[in-house]
């Protein structure tokens, strides 16, 4: 292609390959205004723009390559940016990096930006678990001297570390990354970018910047190509981020012509329901024991933690199963449903979640006082003593169930739409990957719908950051995403306490609203 056959059509995504005409006296442009010029004419942009630290190598770039690039853009407000050009023929990747900013987890995916493949991932521990677990903590560390600076300096030093060996790990250099995504949740969004955070946790709630849009790499700290770019998904209030407006991108619900549910459980319960024509989101507090938080062996999912239970109907045996088939140490969210579901199933729990001693047989206790059940006995547990669940942890669950059945019920009565005009119920995170929708609904966590229509997502928040990589489209689609959504404040909801109180029975007040379920006499 030269420069003037350049008008072709835009690609679908930020690599563009360009042959330039060579300067003559007839035609003596500067070097940078030619390759602009082939560039506008490719992307159908009025202003494309080159940064000093490339500016300085294009005259002999262009003269080694004979001309031929592939250059690497992207899309900034007022116009387009080249991030790096490479000769046409060098074998070098055109890199680009997802990452879900988790506020316990960090997942990083390396993409080749033209061909879309994946070159490597890893994930880790987020680095500001050092100062506290939860994002309130952190916050509040925030508000201390040298605490903002101290949260930034922990979560980017994390990045560079953890690109470095990802880098390293598949034949990168860090000089070949030039586009960054990160999707998080607005709190770990301003820690990131070292925004003040401390408004977003006093009423009326107000975050920094909703919308802090592409930045230059070196701006945040990050040692990656010089002109690198970050894109940062924007968010729509406090309690409703960037991770969520990507996992609405990875759904596709925004355009989907039937009404689908969007399903994220961390810290808090996150809902968007809608199609391409409107969408309506809220979030809630039914997080916790939904990922196996609360409980004292609650753990996050990982090996020789219990993912699946199951009870024989007849002899009441309990069978576990422990990811890796290692003993038994603790119980994640999956497990957690799977075993109050099979517990009330067996008539081994009543109707409030109560324990029944003389259905649990030799496997219920009481210890100062308190009702417990033995899940995993001595010899089956990691630790060599009995792995038990008391009264309190099932009572915990019941709260998070009714919370999220009763978040699902009102904001479908909100927009007059029933459960069974849900035609995708899509359910995000490893949360969404290890549920056995037949136990969710068997205690009345989510609406008795169809198995068929339940769709685990896996990482939606890296889905969405890894498609912003790779599509314009995409990209374009974040921001629709974002201005199209109508946020419910399920605080100043009258209904919701009372519907609350009627979903904390397994599984609910009305069974009628749940006809598959097999309640026991």
């Amino acid at each position: 292609m030269t420069e003037d056959a350049a008008d072709a059509g835009p690609g679908k995504g930020w690599v563009e390959r360009v042959e330039l005409t060579p300067p003559s006296l007839a035609d003596n442009s500067g070097d940078a205004d030619r390759l602009v010029r082939a560039l506008k004419r490719r992307v159908g942009a009025d202003a494309v723009r080159i940064e000093l630290p490339l500016l300085r190598r294009l005259p002999g770039l262009l003269r080694e390559s004979n001309w031929s690039l592939r250059c690497i853009l992207f899309r900034e407000p007022g116009g387009w940016v080249v991030t790096r050009a490479l000769p046409a023929d060098d074998p070098r990747p055109a890199a680009g990096l997802a990452v879900d900013l988790g506020t316990t987890r960090v997942v990083m995916r390396l993409l080749d930006l033209e061909t879309h493949e994946t070159l490597g991932e890893r994930s880790f521990d987020n680095p500001q678990l050092s100062v506290g677990p939860d994002i309130l903590t952190r916050i509040h560390h925030a508000d201390t001297p040298g605490g903002l600076d101290d949260l930034n300096r922990l979560i980017i030093d994390g990045f560079n570390r953890e690109i470095d060996g990802l880098c390293g790990e598949t034949g990168i250099s860090t000089d070949d990354l030039c586009l960054v995504s990160v999707a998080g949740n607005t709190a770990m969004t301003h820690l990131f970018l070292g925004l003040d955070p401390r408004w977003m946790v006093r009423e009326p709630y107000i975050p920094a910047a909703n919308a802090p849009g592409v930045l230059a790499a070196r701006n945040l700290g990050l040692e990656i190509a010089p002109s690198a770019r970050v894109f940062v998904f924007p968010n729509i209030g406090a309690y409703f981020g960037g991770d969520l407006i990507a996992g609405i991108l990875y759904s596709r619900l925004h355009r989907s012509a039937d009404i689908g549910l969007l399903v994220d459980v961390g810290t808090n319960a996150e809902v968007v329901l809608g199609n391409e024509n409107w969408l309506i989101a809220c979030a809630g507090a039914a997080g916790p024991a939904l990922e196996g938080g609360v409980s004292e062996i609650g753990a996050m999912a990982g090996p020789g933690i219990i993912d699946r239970v199951a009870i024989d109907p007849e002899t009441r045996a309990f069978h576990i199963h422990a990811i890796d088939d290692e003993p038994a140490k603790g119980i994640c969210g999956s497990g957690f449903i799977d075993l109050a579901a099979q517990l009330f199933l067996r008539g081994m729990i009543d109707i409030r979640g109560k324990l029944v001693p003389d259905r649990c047989g030799d496997r219920f206790q009481e210890v100062k006082g308190e009702p417990r059940l033995v899940i995993a006995p001595a010899a089956e547990s990691a630790a060599g003593e009995d792995l038990t669940i008391g009264q309190a942890d099932l009572d915990s669950l019941i709260r998070s169930k009714a919370a999220m059945y009763t978040i699902l019920e009102t904001l479908t009565a909100t927009v007059g739409v029933a459960f069974p005009d849900i035609a995708a119920f899509n359910v995000a995170g490893t949360f969404g990957v290890f549920i056995d929708p037949a136990s969710a609904i068997a205690i009345g966590m989510i609406p008795d719908i169809p198995l068929d229509r339940f769709n685990p997502l896996g990482n939606s928040s890296l889905g969405g950051a890894a498609m912003a990589l790779t599509s314009r489209e995409a990209l374009e689609a974040v921001y629709e995403i974002r201005e199209g959504i109508t946020y419910l404040e399920l605080n100043v909801n009258q209904d919701f306490m009372n519907r609350f109180s009627a979903a904390k029975f397994l599984p609910h007040t009305d069974t009628s609203r749940f006809p598959s379920v097999d309640i026991p006499k």
